[in-house]
């Protein structure tokens, strides 16, 4: 019997009728929420034995259940991953990108980069790459490829014992029998209402009866349970090489995507050694390009040349050095950063002391340097995991712009995402389209270590401003020793043009105060208030592990997430 018949059989019962009565057994389980009820506060959780964070509760609750039932950090990552490709279908996906920071308690780190690369034959683009429809879908996935090298190196680092398949079976029920839709997954679709019905097979899979469906009704995608179902039975090679991923090359190819099943089949996740800048004696980990991880280590760099702990959190000169530090490093990124197999991205030089210290002397406290910059969209679904053996990962997975390319390849229920929209046509950019060449991505999980061992683990979906936005949970959380929940709280920015707002203004939460916006205003400092607790300002997610193993965690309370203690 397969996983879906399984899951078909199993979860008759009501989805959220079942979440309440796992609430009476859990002073830790997920909030419910009913629609046209009040949502309760977030909590910080707390645990000794491990914990986990997601932008969605059901996916936080499914890697609880593997760590419950004795499975380690990255086999609850990939049981949270899997869950969200279908419970946060508008930010994540099978047919998206995946990133992992990985820790054991020792500090021995591996970093794996899923990063899917252009199609061998890329003809035919002129003016701009498109952002949706299937000139966007020029990349391929490399999510499946993530979690397959992980659970590998689960099985043989950390004696990982949890069967592949059973980490899909969550994953599996929701796609088949449905699951409460989000405010988030509502709001991203009403939002692009206009543009749907030109997205090849999008109506077909996520407008059931014709229409947008609304927060809380139950959304059910058998499509896509039977191709999580092939992954669960066949491995996940069976996405690029197996039955599954010749149904997905045919539709992609009947879509107009350049993309072949020699392509899929040449898709792999790297393994490698992780980019490292010091601060305030630890130090903060991330991936190599052509992710900005380095961008967010070299503004975290720049930041430790100045001692913040005596600057008054959420003053005008704790927003102007941060914002003057992503200045910097945003230039530097935009140079430089590309797929090194292609050009050479000087990554030891950007994160010199030499280089470090030049950018610290440029910023002046009574004056804002000027900004003309590129913007770059993204969403994206931010996963920690600690588990109680002192196993850590720090995940990002991603579709890209929300919805990703709005292309579902054929009967398969995978949407495929447009990251090969980032790709630039001039062919003096670092990332210039070629063939085979993996795009600039925005992505960059990270962690933090002290005394050598993981002390933090972080990420944030939101494109150009995740830098931004983990500067500002980075110094919350270490310089000005801020739990996580309320680190994620407090005010944030948003530097540049956004989807909304074509400005190269300095987006700030309004609830930093009219102090704060007169202030950075008087030193040079474009200034557009946003609502306080905006989407604009991310959805990260953190969690805290101290000496004594004792664990904080949270999610964004922007989110609809939960971060879960066992």
């Amino acid at each position: 019997m397969t996983l879906v018949a399984q899951a078909q059989i199993d979860t008759d019962t009501d989805i959220e009728e079942a979440m309440v009565q796992q609430a009476l057994l859990d002073e830790d389980a997920p909030v419910v929420r009913t629609p046209g009820t009040s949502v309760e506060t977030p909590r910080l959780a707390r645990s000794s034995r491990g914990m986990v964070t997601s932008p969605h509760e059901l996916a936080s609750e499914a890697g609880r259940e593997v760590l419950r039932a004795g499975g380690n950090a990255i086999e609850a990552a990939i049981a949270i991953g899997a869950v969200l490709n279908v419970t946060y279908p508008h930010f994540t996906g099978l047919g998206g990108d995946a990133f992992m920071v990985i820790s054991d308690r020792a500090g021995n780190v591996h970093t794996l980069s899923g990063i899917g690369q252009a199609a061998a034959k890329t003809s035919g683009y002129t003016g701009a790459i498109p952002v949706r429809g299937p000139g966007a879908a020029l990349t391929t996935g490399a999510s499946v490829a993530v979690w397959d090298k992980a659970y590998s190196l689960s099985k043989g680092t950390w004696g990982g014992k949890q069967g592949w398949s059973s980490l899909f079976s969550r994953a599996i029920e929701y796609a088949a029998n449905g699951f409460p839709v989000t405010p988030s997954q509502q709001f991203w679709q009403t939002l692009r209402a206009g543009e749907l019905a030109s997205w090849e097979g999008f109506a077909r899979v996520f407008m059931p009866h014709g229409r947008i469906p609304q927060a809380g009704e139950r959304f059910v995608q058998p499509e896509l349970a039977r191709s999580l179902d092939r992954i669960a039975t066949h491995g996940g090679r069976e996405f690029y090489e197996g039955d599954l991923a010749a149904r997905v090359a045919a539709g992609l190819k009947q879509a107009g995507s350049p993309l072949t099943l020699d392509d899929l089949a040449r898709t792999t996740a790297r393994e490698e050694v992780p980019l490292r800048v010091g601060y305030r004696g630890g130090e903060l980990l991330g991936l190599r390009p052509p992710t900005q991880g380095v961008t967010t280590l070299e503004i975290m760099g720049i930041l430790d040349r100045f001692d913040l702990a005596s600057i008054p959190e959420n003053s005008a000169d704790y927003y102007h050095v941060l914002v003057e530090a992503v200045k910097l490093a945003f230039l530097d990124r935009d140079r430089y950063v590309a797929d090194p197999d292609f050009v050479d991205v000087p990554v030891d030089q950007m994160l010199s002391s030499q280089t470090l210290d030049a950018h610290a002397r440029r910023i002046r406290m009574d004056r804002a340097m000027p900004w003309p910059h590129t913007f770059k969209h993204g969403d994206t679904a931010y996963i920690g995991v600690a588990d109680e053996q002192g196993n850590s990962v720090s995940m990002l997975q991603t579709v890209y712009f929300d919805w990703g390319s709005g292309v579902v390849a054929g009967d398969t229920g995978i949407l495929w995402h447009n990251r090969g929209a980032s790709f630039s046509l001039d062919p003096k950019s670092p990332n210039v389209l070629r063939g085979g060449k993996r795009p600039f991505h925005t992505l960059n999980p990270g962690m933090y270590l002290k005394g050598g061992r993981p002390h933090l683990l972080y990420g944030t979906q939101g494109a150009d401003g995740q830098p931004q936005t983990l500067a500002a949970v980075l110094t919350r959380l270490i310089d000005y020793g801020m739990d996580p929940l309320s680190a994620l709280g407090r005010p944030r920015f948003l530097l540049g043009k956004t989807f909304s707002d074509s400005r190269d203004s300095l987006k700030l939460e309004e609830d930093a105060g009219a102090r704060v916006f007169d202030e950075l205003a008087a030193r040079g400092h474009e200034m557009s208030p946003i609502p306080a607790q905006s989407q604009l300002a991310g959805h990260p997610g953190a969690i805290r592990i101290d000496a004594d193993g004792h664990m904080t965690g949270a999610h964004d309370p922007r989110s609809d997430g939960r971060a879960l203690g066992l």
